[in-house]
């Protein structure tokens, strides 16, 4: 019966009855039922529509959306709930059931029904907030949006945060401006080219923003341009004597912050010299959580509104990653006086928790939007001229606050890896599956036919199953060439009498060594899995007598992936303050030789330590890490790889879409391989785009 048809006073056991359903199928959370009930048993009458709806925001919450869209609800309920136990014929019957259940029901009839619920505070029809509904109505009547506080509340925080920092202009001096650019990007020879220097374009705008995000694929220079840039600001700050600015660095995950303080160190280096800012800028990169200031056992965070951070400038990489949540913590951690800088590529996948907000907020980065009295600025102040076709009458006041750095250093597009990632990320919605398909076989036939260095090779695998032969070659090939991981940790293994520092010096190799060569992979269960591809790699590397057996290895298919054995790689999976190991650090399992002549080898885990040292953690102490001979894509953003190869499942599968696409083949530096088992699959990956709701996109309306 469609739910439309009930009276709001019907007995909610119906909708409980139906979500119940949709569990046992695999298309709802237990998490989400629960919160249903939990509504439900609030005492006062709940009407059905309002129970079905927040079991679906809650689905939708576990789906990285910030909202519910109730109009997107209404117009396609067959594409929502997903793939119940990745089983076709559960997913059809739960779409179908979805689609009877909403039959007949207007979207101005369920606005009002949910309007008039105790459970929801209606901020559409601009009523006062009572502060405790669980469910917040608001958007605009043509896209109504229905949220868990939480996230309505992380929506106004990053809202009220960026349009403080928006309708600010800061004064600058255009002369010392044009000055210290001239110093910071020399001029290119004559005649060796027309078009604009976007780094340089970006720099001079962000002089003048108190919020500013610098977008731009792998290899445009996004940390070139903000090491210019910092040396730019505090330049101009200091100039005649001025107080130098409190600069801070941050990233999402472990990794990507040492990544930027690797990249950053010889740059700031060089360019404080020059200067005469050594010691102004800084390379130290913290987690955001250890910015904030995590407090043990909480979800609050030391530094907040009341005790905002002490910094002017706040510098972000890898924007990409951070959630709603976060930033909204981010921003309200903030001086309303300093400045916010969010560095990332706009295509690449987003958080895994709930939102997109870089790429909300970049939505309209390719065509820039820039208003002619910025563009007329810009030439004065940067010597740079913007293309006509970038200009916009109309722009908007976030417009005015992004550059996107258009040209690749790293990568051509003439083929190789840089075509490879541009054809995939093509969003030209008149372009189908069909087509999309063509193109990637296309570029790869002609790179496997004459492969170039210079452009990044790219290889293609058809696969008939997961134990195909030629996909084990390629994982022995790699873990068995001479400057591989094992390679390096069997055969220059210190001698048991080696010092501690001819010791470091051999993990510090192997550390390094594990940046060669990565195995990607959407899903984290199942053959093509995580789970199962780790547990078949090392079965692989024992029989190639390349990994030791582990001793006493507990039976079941992911036993040995859980098992600690020398050269067994490992990704810490949750902040550990107590070891100083932050969410995405990478590290080696090595043997240590025992002091004593006979003695059993000690397991060491090896991680990186800043100014290039090396760690050693007891395995006894690492709780939250996993095998990572076989990593999800999610999980390689802020990573880079030598070689690269991403694995697709033989079934499709939601979370293949261009995005995941996109990040796995610009994870790779110099080789990117595919494997696939199935056609069929790839192209609909190619043709499925990330959609991920929230309010965020409104604020490209102002």
């Amino acid at each position: 019966m469609p739910l439309s048809s009930l009276p709001p006073e019907a007995p909610v056991r119906t909708v409980l009855t139906l979500l119940e359903r949709w569990v046992n199928a695999g298309a709802l959370r237990p998490l989400d039922l629960a919160l249903a009930r939990f509504i439900a048993d609030q005492g006062a009458e709940i009407d059905p529509l309002v129970l079905l709806a927040v079991a679906l925001v809650s689905e939708r919450n576990g789906h990285g959306h910030v909202c519910l869209d109730l109009r997107g609800v209404l117009e396609e309920p067959h594409t929502r709930l997903g793939h119940a136990r990745d089983d076709q014929r559960l997913t059809t019957w739960v779409q179908e059931e979805l689609t009877r259940m909403l039959s007949g029901l207007r979207l101005e009839d369920w606005v009002s029904r949910l309007a008039a619920s105790s459970a929801v505070s209606d901020q559409l029809g601009r009523n006062d907030d009572d502060g405790v509904s669980p469910l917040v109505l608001a958007g605009f009547p043509e896209r109504p949006l229905l949220y868990l506080r939480r996230y309505w509340q992380d929506e106004n925080r990053i809202r009220a945060g960026l349009a403080l920092r928006l309708e600010r202009t800061l004064s600058v001096d255009e002369t010392a401006l044009r000055a210290q650019l001239e110093r910071l990007f020399p001029a290119p020879a004559a005649g060796t080219t027309d078009a604009p220097n976007w780094q340089r374009i970006a720099c001079a705008l962000a002089a003048r923003s108190a919020f500013f995000i610098i977008t731009g694929g792998p290899g445009t220079g996004k940390t070139t341009t903000v090491v210019r840039l910092l040396a730019l600001l505090q330049a101009l700050a200091m100039d005649r004597g001025g107080t130098a600015l409190r600069i801070a660095l941050a990233a999402p995950t472990g990794k990507a912050a040492a990544r930027l303080n690797e990249s950053m160190t010889e740059q700031v280096q060089e360019i404080g010299a020059a200067l005469g800012l050594t010691g102004r800028i800084p390379t130290q990169v913290k987690t955001l959580h250890r910015l904030l200031g995590t407090i043990p056992n909480s979800r609050r965070f030391r530094h907040h509104l009341a005790n905002p951070l002490a910094a002017d400038i706040l510098v972000v990489d890898e924007a990409s990653m951070v959630d709603i949540d976060m930033m909204a913590r981010l921003l309200e951690a903030l001086h309303p006086e300093a400045r916010l800088i969010l560095l990332g590529d706009k295509d690449q996948l987003s958080s895994v928790e709930a939102g997109a907000v870089l790429g909300d907020l970049c939505q309209r980065a390719a065509r820039a939007h820039y208003r002619p009295a910025l563009a007329q600025w810009l030439e004065r102040a940067s010597g740079e001229r913007i293309p006509s076709a970038l200009i916009d009458d109309a722009g908007r006041a976030l417009d005015q606050s992004i550059v996107m750095l258009r040209k690749s250093y790293r990568f051509s597009q003439d083929g190789g890896i840089g075509a490879l990632a541009a054809s995939v990320n093509d969003a030209t919605p008149t372009i189908d599956s069909a087509q999309r398909l063509t193109t990637v076989q296309r570029l790869f036939a002609r790179d496997q036919a004459a492969p170039d260095q210079r452009l990044g090779t790219i290889r293609a695998i058809r696969l008939v199953s997961a134990d195909d032969a030629r996909f084990a070659q390629l994982i022995h090939a790699a873990y068995d060439a001479p400057e591989s991981i094992l390679r390096l940790m069997r055969d220059q293994a210190p001698r048991a009498d080696a010092d501690q520092a001819q010791v470091d010096d051999w993990a510090r190799r192997i550390l390094k060594a594990q940046q060669a060569f990565q195995l990607l992979t959407p899903l984290r269960q199942g053959p093509w899995g995580v789970e199962g591809l780790n547990a078949r790699i090392i079965t692989w590397l024992q029989g190639a007598g390349l990994l030791d057996p582990p001793p006493l290895a507990p039976p079941g298919l992911a036993a040995a992936t859980r098992t600690w054995f020398a050269g067994r790689p490992v990704l810490v999976t949750r902040n550990d303050y107590g070891l100083n190991l932050m969410n995405g650090d990478m590290g080696i399992t090595l043997a240590r030789a025992g002091a004593d002549a006979g003695a059993q080898p000690l397991l060491r885990v090896a991680f990186p330590s800043t100014a290039g040292g090396v760690r050693w953690i007891r395995p006894s102490r690492l709780q939250h890490v996993e095998t990572v001979f076989a990593l999800t894509v999610h999980k390689s953003q802020g990573s880079e790889f030598t070689h690269t190869a991403l694995i697709l499942p033989d079934q499709p599968n939601p979370v293949l879409t261009r995005e995941l696409l996109y990040t796995a083949i610009t994870r790779a530096k110099s080789a990117f391989t595919l494997l696939y088992p199935d056609e069929a699959v790839l192209a609909e990956a190619l043709s499925r785009q990330v959609q991920r709701v929230s309010g965020l996109h409104e604020l490209t309306r102002a």
